[in-house]
């Protein structure tokens, strides 16, 4: 890796022999001096934790909301989208992997030195509401989402977190005052596959739902649908299940079809078959609010009363064509459609 400027790291404490224990994520990383956490971007210098991280934006751009996806979110708004490299997982499929895996395959870590008050500058000039932490895994810059987040807060815009659902419930209860959205990226409901081919772990990725739930930050849940690894009927039903039960039925799910990227370029795209399955699954067990990703022009895409069936937020992809919501509720039967319509009337 090559040498950046490290910053102190937040949410860890001293451990034995000079080692410390960092509190960020569920790996709960207990690192010696002079070796780094399992993200490859938190270091141990000298008994203190650093992050290389701060300040190497590699991404900025301003994105449709609808893009992370948040469909429930102050829908048809602009989301500044920012990322520092690095993940703390290891997904062979995933998209985003030159930027995500770069501090791990012991590529340079690049990225501009943008401060918290120019990116929040930046969100102002193009109209964004919202300032998204996305393209790689908002944890692993924590530290300069963080004091992003608290600059944006305090002028007014909202901040959203696309993730992997690794942080900690410390990590939620730190960003919990300045974080309005969160998608969460609930990859499968087997821990032998979160151990196996993400190298992490199920459970903590459940801990955090339920702490973001109990924070009062409106979630929304995406599963990519990949063949072969979490596509059977069987798991998907326990997904929605999980959702439904323990996350509350006005969770949006997004099923999202699988294309083949990184490592499996041979794995080939999610049938429509099995997407339309999820889908029926989600309704099935009681979720409200459930769509399908990735697939072009599809009609699901749009948000429907859930008791008369009409059509409020009129999508297709990333545009949104027509918003009918009358004050959060549907301007036919007047059943309210759950989500964060105005940062002003967000339940904190």
């Amino acid at each position: 890796m090559a040498a950046t400027e490290a910053r102190d790291a937040m949410l860890y404490e001293p451990a034995d022999e000079g080692s410390v224990h960092c509190k960020l994520c569920g790996h709960r990383c207990t690192i010696a001096a002079g070796k780094y956490g399992r993200c490859s971007v938190r270091e141990n210098v000298a008994g203190a934790l650093k992050t290389h991280s701060y300040g190497r934006l590699i991404a900025m751009n301003a994105d449709p909301i609808e893009k992370k996806p948040l469909f429930h979110f102050l829908p048809g708004s602009m989301s500044m989208s920012v990322a520092a490299p690095g993940c703390n997982f290891q997904c062979p499929f995933c998209q985003n992997w030159q930027i995500s895996q770069a501090p791990r395959d012991g590529r340079e870590l690049r990225g501009r030195a943008v401060s918290p008050e120019r990116i929040v500058d930046a969100a102002e000039s193009y109209n964004c509401a919202s300032i998204s932490y996305t393209y790689t895994e908002p944890t692993v810059f924590f530290e300069m989402a963080y004091e992003t987040a608290r600059i944006a807060h305090r002028r007014g815009l909202g901040n959203c977190f696309v993730s992997n659902g690794y942080l900690t419930p410390e990590a939620v209860e730190t960003i919990a005052p300045y974080l309005d959205a969160i998608n969460v990226d609930l990859k499968a409901f087997r821990d032998g596959t979160y151990r196996d081919i993400m190298k992490a772990r199920l459970e903590p990725v459940l801990t955090c739902l339920r702490a973001l739930v109990a924070a009062g930050i409106w979630v929304e849940v995406t599963t990519l649908v990949v063949p072969g690894m979490n596509d059977s009927e069987a798991e998907l039903r326990d997904i929605a299940q999980f959702i439904a039960d323990e996350l509350g039925p006005a969770v949006p799910w997004h099923v999202s079809r699988f294309h083949g990227d990184y490592d499996m370029t041979a794995v080939p795209p999610t049938p429509l078959s099995a997407l339309e399955a999820a889908c029926r699954l989600g309704r099935k067990a009681g979720l409200k609010y459930v769509y399908c990703g990735n697939v072009h022009g599809r009609a699901d895409e749009s948000t429907h009363c859930p008791n008369c069936a009409e059509t409020v937020l009129d999508r297709r992809g990333f545009l949104m064509r027509d918003n009918r919501l009358a004050d959060g509720a549907c301007p036919d039967c007047g059943e309210p459609i759950e989500g964060v319509w105005s940062l002003a009337h967000a339940s904190r």
